[in-house]
């Protein structure tokens, strides 16, 4: 009974993909927090780390936040933003709108605490790994000890052992935020916020036991959270110990089992992820980005659960470096949690994105309450800055109280069910949402000689907060979302057999004026070219995310190529982490695979810490922007999936693509189960240098249309008869639910 702990742990599981080539190893301990090893389930995550000689778990859960008011939105309104910037008096703008943010540590997001283990008494670490199939850490150290740790992937639990370790030189830490000392701000690149003692918490307690520890701290206005840990020795020098985080509510532990060989949860946690993993997998010639990748999808599996809240900047790995987390830890809405979800659709993940509509629903009767107060209509407006209840946070208010949010976030709603079929959500859930928003954009703009005009837009952080920030003509980025939103309404009514709906969000969208176009491409706004370079690709948005242009039509294709060639000349220098990622997807739309991969490449080698973590500034001295510094936020990495995806299989205007964007280098590529919209799963082969085969399993049914990357096939498992073959390699067939189809490369 040598192995309690880890009898179950170190079986040989094999899974058809990740690989161990993928898992993150080492011969030491990070040194750092945001380049430990990340574990979690969507609630609790834990970063496994050294700070000075101990090795240090920072605990951290979703919910921690201090939700106090900072903006007051009772003293202004888009009205009085209309009037100061009309008469260029945009001073007290600032004062109300922005610098309750920049001044006031809270609202934000709170970091837990951690649990620490004396390296004196373990000893020297010879090899640190952790497995991205199971979501387990190992450190081993030189004198045969082993600790292992895990969070189970659905019960809010954490789990630590450790072989060959007596009880007697046991001796956990439990380490308290210093939400009570002097307010000292981390100076370490990380953009963090002010120290913690800024917050003014009472002093926590920590109460232990022979086995045990809690702490008790108190937040503001009666809140408190809690941690909980407990530990128990075995058999054989073997200790087994397990923690848990809550908030409002005393935190308990089930009682450890002495007669068990490991946690009893042990297999349905390897199940979890198994199940996981099985939903789809790619495999392509580079294995940077193939790391990169499946590093990127485990992230995703460790930050979004079903019944968690969705995705901050930091998700459950808020900085563990003694201050306010970099932009507070929010619910960033101009691009950050949007980016965070793209990879779930395409890759087969929809019960992680499921946590963010989920979250948008449950906090959208406050977001109601907030367009009636800042915006004077009905409808459904989102702020762009929130905190975990959906209430504003201010800061540059261009962004953070755009009125364009609601549509960017109603896509999620849209994919959802597109990507489902799932006529239950659509009826539920995605077209009320799209609805409202729809019903927004009829009440806060307004008809003028037959066109619907807008009183402000803006493009995100382009012009910073400076006044010149807003535009009096629709920039690219707020006129695409609106086109979008109104035509994905217009859409789910035509699906909820409501035409007279449909014709509505139809008319509605016909008074909108086309694009801004001219030599330079898609425009930021009317009379203003992008002049600069600049990190946010906000009017490139009509090629991706919104897919309202394609590069298959010739007349689309003329303006994406020129936009992205006027892109390319403004330069990277002004660019963060993500900025590279998204025009990842962004070429890979343009058919330009080439330069898809250059993107990703750059991301991966450029702006990602050792444990693959997006750090936003360059960290190889600035090869390629200005912005050195090194803040963690997840988007990026979310945005670099789904740049791999895109490559592999687009969605587009009621068609699929298969390999729209492989480079001809890449002999070798395939994937197995990408979900496109219409609910079909798509797998496909390319094998030295040929695609080879492409298979279509129609989940709920419907009628197939698909550019296959050959022009003659072969087709099995589907009458002839019943496939409509079109131009360059498309074909349409109607498909029942759970059939499968094969086509196969007839090798002209």
């Amino acid at each position: 009974m040598k192995k309690l702990f880890v009898l179950l742990l170190f079986p040989c599981i094999v899974f058809s993909q990740p690989g161990p080539s993928h898992n993150l190893t080492g011969d030491t301990l990070a040194k750092r927090w945001d380049e430990a090893m990340p574990i979690g389930n969507g609630m609790l995550g834990a970063l496994i780390w050294q700070k000075e000689n101990k090795l240090r778990l920072s605990l951290d859960c979703a919910d921690i936040w201090d939700e106090r008011d900072a903006i007051d939105l009772s003293k202004f309104n888009y009205r009085f933003v209309q009037q100061h910037v009309a008469t260029n008096d945009y001073d007290t703008v600032h004062q109300l709108g922005d610098w309750p943010y920049d001044n006031i540590a809270y609202p934000t997001k709170l970091p837990a605490g951690a649990l620490q283990f004396d390296l004196n008494k373990l000893g020297k670490v010879q090899h640190v790994s952790l497995d991205i199939a199971t979501a387990l850490c190992k450190v081993d150290f030189e004198d045969g000890k082993r600790m292992n740790i895990y969070i189970h992937a659905t019960d809010n639990v954490g789990y630590f052992g450790f072989e060959h370790f007596s009880m007697e030189a046991f001796n956990p830490e439990l380490i308290i935020p210093n939400y009570n000392s002097a307010n000292t701000k981390a100076d370490n690149g990380s953009h963090s916020g002010e120290g913690l003692g800024v917050l003014g918490y009472s002093t926590g307690t920590v109460t232990k036991t022979i086995n045990s520890i809690r702490y008790h701290q108190p937040t503001y206005k009666g809140h408190y959270y809690e941690i909980f840990v407990q530990w128990k020795a075995f058999p054989n020098n073997n200790i087994i110990g397990e923690w848990t985080i809550t908030t409002d509510k005393i935190a308990k532990l089930p009682a450890l089992n002495t007669t068990a060989k490991e946690p009893t949860n042990w297999p349905s946690h390897v199940q979890w992820w198994k199940n996981f993993w099985s939903q789809s997998s790619v495999s392509i010639p580079d294995e940077q980005l193939m790391k990169q990748y499946y590093l990127e999808m485990y992230k995703l599996g460790c930050v979004s659960r079903q019944g968690a809240p969705a995705i901050t900047l930091q998700a459950i790995w808020t900085a563990d470096n003694g201050s306010l987390p970099p932009w507070k830890g929010d619910f960033h809405h101009d691009l950050n949690t949007q980016l965070s979800y793209w990879p779930c659709y395409t890759g087969n993940h929809l019960q992680e994105a499921v946590s963010y509509t989920d979250w948008l629903w449950a906090t959208s009767a406050e977001n109601k309450k907030y367009t009636k107060q800042f915006f004077g209509v009905n409808g459904l407006a989102v702020p762009g800055v929130t905190t975990i209840s959906g209430n504003a946070m201010g800061g540059w208010i261009q962004y953070s109280l755009s009125p364009s949010v609601s549509s960017w976030l109603a896509q999620h709603f849209y994919w959802q069910w597109k990507y489902s079929m799932d006529k239950s959500f659509l009826a539920a859930k995605a077209y009320p949402y799209l609805h409202v928003v729809a019903s927004f954009i009829e009440k806060i703009t307004y008809l003028e000689n037959g066109k619907r005009i807008i009183a402000l837009s803006s493009s995100p952080e382009y012009h910073d907060n400076n006044i010149n920030a807003w535009f009096t003509q629709y920039t690219n980025y707020d006129l695409s979302l609106y086109k979008f939103a109104l035509s994905a309404a217009a859409e789910a009514a035509a699906a909820m057999s409501k035409p007279e709906e449909a014709k509505h969000w139809n008319s509605i969208l016909g008074q909108l004026p086309a694009f801004d176009i001219n030599e330079t491409g898609l425009t930021i706004a009317p009379g203003q070219n992008l002049d600069e370079s600049h990190r946010h690709h906000a009017q490139l948005m009509p090629i991706y995310p919104l897919c309202e242009l394609d590069a298959n039509n010739q007349a689309d294709k003329k303006i994406i190529d020129l936009s992205l060639a006027w892109l390319n000349q403004m330069g990277t220098r002004e660019w963060c982490g993500y900025s590279f990622s998204w025009l990842a997807c962004i070429y890979a739309r343009a058919k330009q695979a080439d330069s898809a991969v250059k993107q990703l490449k750059i991301f991966a080698t450029n702006f990602c810490s050792v444990n693959s973590f997006h750090l936003n500034g360059d960290q190889h001295g600035g090869e390629y922007s200005n912005f050195t510094y090194r803040p963690f936020t997840l988007e990026g990495n979310f945005a670099f999936a789904q740049g791999v995806h895109e490559m592999l299989l687009q969605s587009k205007s009621n068609y699929i693509e298969v390999f729209p964007a492989v480079p001809r280098s890449w002999k070798n590529v395939s994937f197995t189960n990408l979900r496109s919209e219409g609910a079909f799963l798509v797998s496909a082969k390319k094998e030295n240098g040929v695609p080879t085969e492409v298979k279509v399993f129609a989940e709920q049914g419907g009628l197939l249309h698909i550019k296959l990357p050959f022009k003659t096939m072969i087709v099995e498992k589907a009458n002839p008869e019943m496939i409509k073959r079109g131009g360059d390699g498309m074909i349409s067939v109607q498909m029942k639910r759970s059939q499968v189809i094969f086509f196969k490369n007839g090798y002209e």
